[in-house]
């Protein structure tokens, strides 16, 4: 029996489907490098952007004639975009080849859903569930393991659809995290290790006994072993100085922080509730300087926010001037039904929102020649 990964979106999604790989692995399933010739096909979806969504109803449809080559053949669409219920409800209508769609919360019970196709039965799942622990694994990177430290969001950014999709923020025991890392270092394969969550410094406090993200960033650095440890993604109003302090002081990890900014103007900060200013943010960046001279900061940012004006989005590219960014990500404004902006009045047009953006990246661009970052 083989099986045939589609993954799409963030690194998140990566490593979950390296969950998928391993659980299918245990069921006898082999990997295969075209979908013609699996017999189960799984579609590992993100919600975060509109076009992200478009692609994956695209291919979808796509399986109609492989599924009538072959009656067996087994279809499942999961991750992210699955856990809005009224879209898993219009793709098994709009798809009725589909025989199991499930949540970003039903993971861990994949392998008996397929069983119960097997039986002849459609899913449909969507339930929260516990955060999965312990799953197998079949990691895709030949020098990085991706470790899952904790998942879900309490933020609830305006224009996000994360807390909505993945739930809230529920961490893993760090017991568990520190023995997956002591059988990754015993492996010997993989020169990176790293960490990931929605927001990755609010790790531990929702444990019964909290245990803070420079505690376990101290005790993974511990351990014994060869390797380099890096974290995605932080957000700005968690980032502690004694976060900051692990990095410095740690040869392990990495001298690399991604600190999300979105935006340079405090009004638009507000309506997307970061929950931090522009003049904090600028804070944050001096500490790290200070205690880190060698350190690369990148970020993301988003244009066009809704009711963004040319002077505030001025306000965004006087920002990334300041700070000198090694590297940025840069966005248009992507309305998600069910978000607070979604229902914002005065929404960006399209062309405007293009406009900003190639004005954000070529300034990027100028920097990076300037100061030879890249």
């Amino acid at each position: 029996m083989k099986y045939f990964i589609v993954t799409y979106g963030c690194q998140m999604n990566v490593h979950e489907s390296e969950k998928i790989a391993g659980i299918l692995e245990q069921l006898g399933y082999k990997e295969c490098k075209k979908r013609e010739e699996a017999d189960i096909i799984v579609f590992n979806t993100c919600a975060i952007r509109e076009g992200a969504e478009e692609r994956v109803l695209g291919n979808v449809g796509n399986l109609k004639r492989l599924k009538k080559q072959n009656k067996d053949l087994i279809i499942v669409v999961c991750g992210c975009m699955t856990q809005k219920e009224e879209t898993a409800k219009n793709l098994m209508k709009k798809f009725p080849f589909i025989d199991i769609v499930i949540g970003t919360f039903n993971l861990p019970k994949l392998a008996s859903y397929i069983e119960k196709v097997k039986e002849g039965r459609q899913l449909e799942i969507l339930q929260e569930g516990e955060l999965d622990e312990i799953l197998p694994y079949k990691r895709s990177d030949k020098d990085n393991a991706w470790v899952n430290i904790m998942q879900g969001c309490n933020n609830f950014c305006t224009y996000c659809i994360v807390p909505y999709v993945r739930g809230r923020e529920k961490s893993r025991k760090e017991e568990n995290i520190l023995n997956e890392i002591k059988e990754i270092i015993k492996e010997g394969k993989y020169k990176k290790i790293t960490l990931l969550g929605q927001n990755v410094n609010s790790y531990g406090k929702d444990l019964e006994k909290p245990v803070s993200f420079a505690k376990l960033l101290s005790d993974i650095c511990a351990l014994d072993g060869d390797f380099k440890l890096s974290f995605m993604t932080s957000h700005p109003k968690d980032l502690t100085s004694e976060v900051i302090d692990v990095i410095a002081k740690e040869d392990k990890i990495e001298k690399y922080i991604h600190l999300p900014a979105q935006s340079g103007n405090n009004r638009i900060l507000a309506l997307m509730n970061r929950r931090y200013t522009r003049e904090r943010y600028l804070e944050i960046i001096d500490e790290i300087r200070k205690k880190i001279p060698n350190c690369r900061i990148t970020s993301d940012f988003i244009v066009g926010f809704p009711s963004e004006t040319e002077q505030e989005f001025e306000d965004t590219m006087s920002l990334i001037e300041k700070v000198q960014f090694d590297s940025i990500f840069a966005f248009m404004y992507s309305k998600r039904e069910g978000t607070v902006a979604s229902k914002m009045e005065e929404q960006i047009s399209d062309k405007e929102k293009h406009l900003r953006v190639n004005k954000l990246l070529k300034l990027e661009k100028q920097i990076q020649k300037e100061t030879g970052k890249r």
